[in-house]
């Protein structure tokens, strides 16, 4: 579906929008306590369309070995875990803009692994909890255009972004964020020639395809009506938020590399966009970003969109030269 049939469905959809109403959703989620939240606004939550479950996260996935995927373009992005003593592990987009969530297991550690196509964010949690080892699905539901996840366990509702509890009995409670990052699959395949490949899900879903096609080039972001970035920044502009800053991609294509903060910031030409074409592998180049500290070691990050990142982190540090 191209960006345009996406506006105007939303179009039609706000047309008849009634102000959001914790009794309404107790209906359909009865073991949520609406009491607990630090929402300041009900309206802030916005249904984007499915229902719950209405895009099916996954559990448990299948993997193959790299050597044996042959369907996937060497320009296409995938998500990257790697961890220290196991094998890494991509997880392509051409799966995850059709699911959004992967509870998976690594090692001894299970993970989430999140990608909210309406904010381009990419977050890998640790889903152990005080609560115990939760498994997250979709519920359905935007706040600022990002994914609201839930657990099943307490049907506690969860931001993407954020990788935080905001609704019912974990509100405040903050996922810890491991390393991930977005490259293309030939990077991938490069690094990891015997590495491990997510493999095609059991739907019936036209993997490989983009249903939000030019919307990482339009005007406004979907389902969004929070303030725009400043310092004239396109909100549909991607950042690399690193804690409570964020660098501008087009600074950091320019500049190849990055030494500041703390943080060494590497761009290298070669991934598409999975939010420009019809075909995701066929999106303009975007470039692969890898954040690490000083002594080389991987940084949890985040490639987003401005306004999403404004939205989140409204007093956050605009990282733009010359400070």
């Amino acid at each position: 579906m191209a960006i345009r049939s996406i506006l105007s469905i939303a179009l039609i959809w706000l047309g008849s929008f009634v102000a959001a109403d914790p009794e309404q959703w107790q209906r359909q989620w009865p073991h949520t306590d609406f009491s607990r939240t630090n929402v300041r606004d009900w309206a802030e939550i916005l249904s984007g369309g499915p229902p719950r479950d209405g895009i099916p996260a996954l559990s448990n996935p299948e993997f193959i070995r790299v050597g044996k995927e042959r369907g996937i373009g060497p320009r296409e992005p995938v998500i990257t875990v790697e961890m220290t003593g196991q094998v890494a592990r991509a997880y392509p987009l051409r799966y995850l803009t059709w699911h959004e969530i992967v509870n998976d297991r690594i090692g001894g550690v299970p993970v989430a692994v999140t990608f909210c196509p309406l904010c381009n964010s990419a977050m890998t949690f640790d889903r152990r909890t005080a609560a115990g080892v939760l498994e997250f699905g979709v519920s359905g539901k935007l706040r600022n255009s990002d994914m609201i996840m839930f657990d099943r366990e307490t049907e506690s509702w969860w931001q993407q972004a954020i990788g935080q509890g905001i609704v019912g009995e974990m509100t405040g409670v903050t996922l810890k964020t491991l390393p991930s990052w977005m490259e293309s699959w030939q990077e991938f395949v490069e690094r990891n020639p015997d590495g491990l490949v997510m493999a095609e899900p059991g739907y019936n879903r036209a993997y490989g395809r983009n249903p939000y096609r030019g919307y990482d080039s339009s005007a406004r972001p979907f389902l969004y009506n929070g303030e725009m970035p400043p310092h004239g920044i396109s909100p549909l502009a991607r950042v690399v938020r690193v804690g409570t800053r964020a660098w501008p991609l087009q600074r950091l294509a320019e500049l190849g590399e990055l030494r500041e903060g703390g943080v060494v910031i590497s761009w290298r030409a070669g991934q598409a966009s999975a939010l420009d074409s019809g075909q995701i592998g066929k999106g303009r180049d975007v470039g692969s970003i890898r954040v690490r500290d000083r002594r080389g070691r991987d940084l949890a990050h985040d490639v987003m969109f401005a306004f999403a990142y404004h939205a989140f982190w409204p007093d956050g540090r605009w990282m733009l030269g010359g400070e």
